[in-house]
């Protein structure tokens, strides 16, 4: 009997969710056992022509990481959605938006311009800005089209799962290959459309072993201007920890290990913001009525948008700046 096929694409990303699969060690001999992977460019030599040459609905499996930030991510994005039976949107990148989706504060003309024309690191002396189609002697160059908008994956195809993080836990990542190659082997019923594998239902403030005494706070500070006490709660130290607003599965490492939750894992269920549960929840911790004082605490939390926002941006109300 043919394996169940597995593709793995990287789209607009860093690369670090194909190193979280890499991570789960021993246990990739067993997805090379089950399956026959037949799309993972970042790993092995495979063309989009392979991928076009398929039957529609033959690739088993699909973990898609990234954004859709190009003409190409989109086009891989459609072609993997019409070749897969079952299309996972792996890591916060493709299932919110990501750190890519930052660029949605800004417009695509003003980043091309800040990094070609601008930026002090590069050396352009010509001030060129790289376009779609360039004319060369030996023909013609293309490359993809970027887009003005960041979107998520379920934003431009219909996405059966939801794998969290920046990147996936691996251990998670291990349980959720376990699970599925037991539904694939056994004949066992996939989960709802729309479940969130490698999490839970509660916060990652669930997770957190650190003491919490809600204790008001009249000044936020960022964590390397304070050794943390380690087993009180880090919010609680004026440290803004995502903690209250992201969703539990990754074992709260990061606060464990005396820094705050970036908010990697999304938003809880019920929570439709990210970035609004937990303006408010910081309103839950300050410790002044007068609305100038309550200004002034505001105003030293850093980079308020790139801290409630740093993965969900693209999936949030906010979506883009409006400029």
């Amino acid at each position: 009997m043919a394996k169940p096929k597995l593709a793995i694409y990287w789209a607009a990303a860093c690369g670090g969710c194909d190193i979280a699969i890499l991570d789960i060690e021993a246990k990739i001999l067993d997805v090379a056992d089950f399956f026959d992977v037949v799309f993972w460019p970042c790993a092995m030599d495979f063309k989009y022509a392979d991928v076009e040459a398929m039957e529609d609905k033959s690739i088993t499996l699909t973990l898609f990481n990234g954004a859709i930030r190009s003409d190409e991510n989109f086009h891989i994005a459609k072609l993997l959605r019409q070749k897969s039976v079952v299309l996972c949107a792996f890591g916060s990148c493709a299932a919110d938006g990501g750190i890519p989706s930052l660029a949605n504060l800004f417009t695509l003309d003003s980043i091309l311009d800040y990094v070609y024309l601008q930026a002090p690191s590069l050396d352009n002396p010509g001030k060129t800005i790289p376009q779609p189609t360039t004319k060369v002697p030996e023909g013609e160059i293309t490359i993809p089209r970027l887009w003005n908008t960041v979107r998520t994956l379920e934003q431009v195809v219909d996405v059966d799962y939801l794998i969290p993080g920046c990147p996936p836990q691996s251990d998670q990542i291990a349980a959720v290959v376990d699970a599925v190659i037991d539904i694939l082997k056994n004949g066992k019923p996939l989960p709802p459309k729309g479940t969130v594998l490698g999490a839970t239902e509660k916060s990652c403030c669930d997770e957190c072993p650190r003491e919490r005494n809600i204790k008001k706070i009249t000044k936020f500070i960022r964590p390397y201007e304070i050794i943390a006490e380690p087993n009180l709660c880090l919010m609680e130290q004026g440290i803004v920890c995502l903690g209250p607003a992201t969703r539990s599965g990754c074992g709260a490492k990061c606060v464990k290990a005396g820094m705050p939750c970036r908010g990697c894992y999304g938003k809880p269920i019920n929570v439709r913001d990210q970035g609004a549960k937990m303006i408010s929840a910081l309103a839950s911790v300050i410790d002044s009525t007068d609305p100038e004082e309550i200004d002034k605490i505001i105003a030293t939390v850093a980079d308020p948008v790139g801290t409630f926002y740093r993965f969900t941006l693209a999936d949030s109300f906010l979506r883009r700046a409006q400029v």
